[in-house]
């Protein structure tokens, strides 16, 4: 009888651990393939590239890479020689503009004063017309003026947003080609984490859903869903040269579920972490209402 009992007791409790085991299994299952998660996160920043708006030589480079920087900071100053010279001319080019419009001006005015039969009519709509072009000339001076200031002043680049210097590739002696980048910012307060969620688990995330976020380096950040991607790239069916669909003639029968970028708002910074941008995170969604 004793025998008989332990063996029943032996069965039970196997029988409850296979069980539970399988319940457990399950229950990871469901939580690995049904839960909105995914390790796949990259952290984003708002990067604003840097590029001289004049081309010159680069005489003063006064920051250094990974520096931060507030707006409005120079970062980076051209050659002004050339471009202090052409505010000169223009300058001059306007002294003469309005000494020739005073002078057509005067003209036309001592012509009108003129009697009818003293001078025609056709001297009378020249020196007009003469005044007129001396006004463009003068007007078209003054813009070229303008132009001279504001290229002497673009000499000096200087920081736009708040943030950190990044990949700086500028030295003092380079020449700057207008337009070129130099250097980037990482702007302060402009984080984010796109997370790279499955298909399948896109209908258990919403707008506003609170975010655990955890770094490799093992800090955790909270969140919330900002936003979720309308669309992404079909590398099946790319526009061919004759700008139709490019139908791929095989198809895989094996079809892996796409990953679709889920923006989410970092709703505060720890007071001591180094965050950079393109660093791997975990992105765990809770649905709010236990969707």
């Amino acid at each position: 009888m004793n025998q008989r009992l332990r063996l029943l007791i032996s069965l039970s409790v196997t029988l409850t651990v296979f069980l539970l085991a399988i319940w457990l299994g399950r229950r990871l299952w469901v939580d690995y393939m049904d839960k909105p998660w995914t390790r796949n996160g990259r952290v984003r920043a708002e990067i604003i590239g840097v590029a001289a708006d004049v081309a010159g030589r680069v005489v003063d480079v006064p920051v250094r890479d990974n520096q931060r920087v507030k707006k409005g900071d120079l970062l980076m100053q051209i050659d002004p020689a050339s471009y202090r010279l052409a505010v000169r001319q223009a300058t001059a080019l306007v002294a003469a503009r309005q000494a020739a419009l005073a002078m057509r001006q005067a003209n036309a005015g001592r012509r009108a004063a003129m009697e009818r039969d003293v001078v025609s009519r056709e001297s009378l709509d020249d020196t007009r017309n003469l005044a007129a072009v001396a006004a463009a000339e003068y007007e078209q001076a003054l813009a070229s003026l303008a132009a001279a200031r504001l290229n002497l002043e673009r000499t000096e680049v200087r920081a736009a947003v708040d943030g950190y210097v990044t990949n700086l590739n500028v030295h003092s002696g380079d020449y700057a080609q207008a337009g070129a980048g130099k250097m980037a910012i990482v702007a302060d307060d402009s984080w984010w984490v796109y997370g790279y969620f499955e298909e399948t688990k896109l209908p258990s995330i919403r707008v506003g859903d609170p975010v655990d976020l955890e770094l490799m380096s093992g800090e955790r950040l909270q969140g919330h869903v900002e936003s979720i991607a309308r669309a992404i790239y079909d590398r099946d069916n790319p526009a061919s040269r004759e700008l139709v669909a490019d139908v791929n003639p095989t198809f895989n029968w094996v079809r892996l579920a796409q990953r679709v970028p889920v923006r989410i708002h970092i709703d505060r910074i720890p007071d001591g972490a180094q965050l950079s941008a393109g660093i791997t995170a975990s992105v765990i969604v809770r649905p709010e209402g236990g969707r």
